[in-house]
């Protein structure tokens, strides 16, 4: 395990009522009600909110991969995120798929990016090893 060395940045949340509650960061620019998935209740749910954070951090990750290549992303850069909850056995587990659009960047240098990306984005790092993850450009 990697030590952190500076700390950026610290997100801080309340949640309670676990997926049928709510969630509220402490400078209250995050306040949504919470609902499991399928439920047709109002609210996100916790996989939903992973899969958000995931793809804005991983187009992150990836203009910093363009940026050492001295390019810059196309404006209509996308990530199409998904995350599934499943089980096996008893046992709950995610798995997720990262649909990256790159228009406009050809395929070998767009997936290079995607692969450079997934190396150094911090959602990618800590999913490593832990989930199934499928990478595919859009």
């Amino acid at each position: 395990m990697t030590k952190i060395e500076k700390v950026l940045y610290t997100g801080r949340t309340r949640t309670t009522g676990g997926r049928d509650g709510a969630a509220r960061s402490d400078d209250a620019a995050l306040d949504i009600r919470l609902s499991p998935p399928g439920s047709g209740k109002p609210g996100s749910n916790p996989e939903q909110l992973f899969a958000a954070g995931w793809s804005a951090c991983f187009i992150g990750a990836l203009g910093l991969a363009a940026g050492k290549r001295k390019i810059r992303l196309p404006a209509e850069t996308a990530v199409d995120a998904e995350v599934d909850l499943g089980m096996a056995g008893e046992g709950y587990f995610l798995a997720a798929r990262l649909t990256v659009g790159l228009p406009g960047i050809e395929p070998d240098l767009a997936c290079a990016l995607i692969e450079e990306a997934h190396r150094t984005c911090p959602y990618s790092k800590a999913t490593r090893g832990n989930i199934d993850v499928v990478l595919r450009l859009a």
